[in-house]
Formats: structure tokens, sequence, C-alpha cells
């Protein structure tokens, strides 16, 4: 009966922020590692055509990866330098727009001067600040992105450096659901890592609210 309280609330609280969400469409060549200072885990996104986030500013950092031709006859795997975007926005939908890139020659110009655009639902241009890192395919790229938001860099949001404590909604929002094995407790753990701060915080005080009634 908890179980089943705490899933229709959790749903209630899923389509009542919808209402004022902002959707970050992805393709399927694009890498998302890290969103507004929190590292993605791939598993989340694996068949996903884009996230919901709460309106406002965001942070993304993403490279892309697909296999570009050498020749007539024989394509490569490339990797892009990594790429960060910051924009705020009240649209319904944010899409990461990539210019042609079928060519090694192509990519290779890319890497040197990576531009790309944020279209929204209409097909008009949303304003941001982009960047990119010099970083090896094994970096760490939260900590890498912590360090980028300090600086001060053109792209950089100071409020996504601060670290992820265990004190935090986040993670004690986790810990409400995260024992035991049972399918409704896995549903909302990916729901929940899903979904934006604002709806995360919602959940934490109806998950309270539950325990103490």
């Amino acid at each position: 009966m908890m179980l089943r309280s705490v899933i229709t609330g959790a749903l209630a609280l899923l389509v009542a922020t919808s209402v004022h969400a902002t959707t970050l469409k992805l393709a399927s060549d694009i890498d998302l590692l890290v969103l507004d200072g929190r590292k993605i885990s791939g598993s989340l996104l694996k068949g996903a055509e884009g996230l919901e986030l709460e309106q406002g500013q965001h942070q993304v950092l993403f490279r892309v990866e697909k296999n570009l031709k050498k020749d007539a006859q024989m394509a490569a795997p490339w990797v892009s330098t990594p790429l960060i975007v910051t924009f705020t926005t009240q649209a319904k939908s944010v899409t990461i727009t990539l210019p042609p890139l079928l060519t090694v020659r192509q990519g290779k110009a890319f890497d040197k001067h990576p531009e790309f655009q944020l279209l929204d639902e209409h097909g008009a241009v949303v304003e941001s600040q982009q960047d990119h890192l010099m970083a090896r395919p094994d970096t760490n790229y939260e900590q890498v992105m912590v360090l980028y938001n300090l600086k001060g860099n053109v792209a950089s949001v100071p409020r996504f450096a601060q670290p992820q404590t265990s004190h935090s909604p986040v993670s004690q929002g986790s810990q409400d659901f995260a024992s035991g094995n049972h399918a409704g407790n896995r549903v909302l753990q990916l729901w929940y890592h899903q979904v934006d701060s604002a709806t995360r915080q919602r959940f934490v005080m109806l998950m309270r609210a539950l325990r103490t009634s």
C-alpha cells in the first residue's frame, strides 16, 4: 500500500512538472557526459530521444561519436573533443544541431573549430555560451567540470561546481528507496535520476511526509 502511494505521488509530480519542462533532444550520435555538474549514466539514456529538464539555465558536456568516411570504401570511428554548452531557455524543446559530419576531414575541421547551434521547437536559435575541453577519453569529466566552472570560463556556471554531499536532496532521496529488490523500487530509482532537481526535491518532501504519517 505504501509503495503504491509513493508511485502515485511520484507520477503526479512528474505530470505536474512536465507542463513547465524543456525537452533536450539528443541525436543518436551525441554522447551526453555531464549535465548541470552531474555525470550522466549511459544506461539511463540508452534508447532515449531526449531528457526532460526544468526550464531555466543548464550546462551540458557532450561529445559526438560516429563513423566517418576515410574514402569512398572505408570508414573509421571518430570521437569529437568534449564540447560544453550553457544555455537558458523557456522553450518546450531544445535540439543540439550539428554541421555535416560525414568525412574524416570534416571531423578534423570540427575539432579545430567546433560550431553547432541550439534550436527550439520553432527552429529559432537558442542563445548559448560554448566551449570545449582538451581531455583524454578516461578523464573524470564530472571533476573536470567542477574545476572548469570555478575558473570563470566562457561557459562556466559556478553553482554547478558545488560538491554533492551525503546530505543533499539527491542522495537522501535515493536512500529512501535504494534498499530492497522490489521491482517498484528499481523503477522509482530510474525515474528519480532522470527528472530535474525541483521534482527530486518535491519527491523527497513527499517521502518524508509519508514516513511521518
